[in-house]
């Protein structure tokens, strides 16, 4: 019977133990995320203080994209009419070979060096 209380015993302590280092590996984690919680949320404290003076304006921008979103399907109809009278037609005429340039290329090499050839 006293091997059955030993082996109890052990079992209890490694169950223990086990618990111990689970909850040991979930508080770090949490700890950590509790850390970047504060660090996101420091962010977002500034992004609201930025956007506390667009607020106001903001009125005034959503009235103006309102009118322009109106405004596109006229823009577009008069894009649609610009576009089609200045279609680009390429010209389909049959071009004559490309002309040879006039005379003989001269090298400049000589001309760089002094050399002035006879003649």
């Amino acid at each position: 019977m006293t091997t059955l209380v030993v082996l109890t015993v052990v079992d209890v302590l490694a169950l223990i133990a086990g618990l111990a280092f689970y909850l040991f590996v979930v508080g770090s984690q949490l700890t950590r995320i509790a850390g970047n919680l504060e660090e996101c949320s420091e962010i977002v404290r500034r992004i609201v203080a930025n956007a506390e003076p667009i607020m106001p304006g903001l009125q005034h921008i959503n009235r103006t994209g309102g009118v322009v979103a109106g405004a596109l399907p006229l823009l577009y109809g008069m894009a649609e009419g610009i576009v089609a009278g200045a279609t680009y037609v390429p010209d389909t005429s049959e071009r004559p070979p490309a002309a040879p340039a006039s005379g003989r290329r001269r090298s400049r090499l000589h001309d760089t060096v002094g050399y002035e050839p006879v003649g």
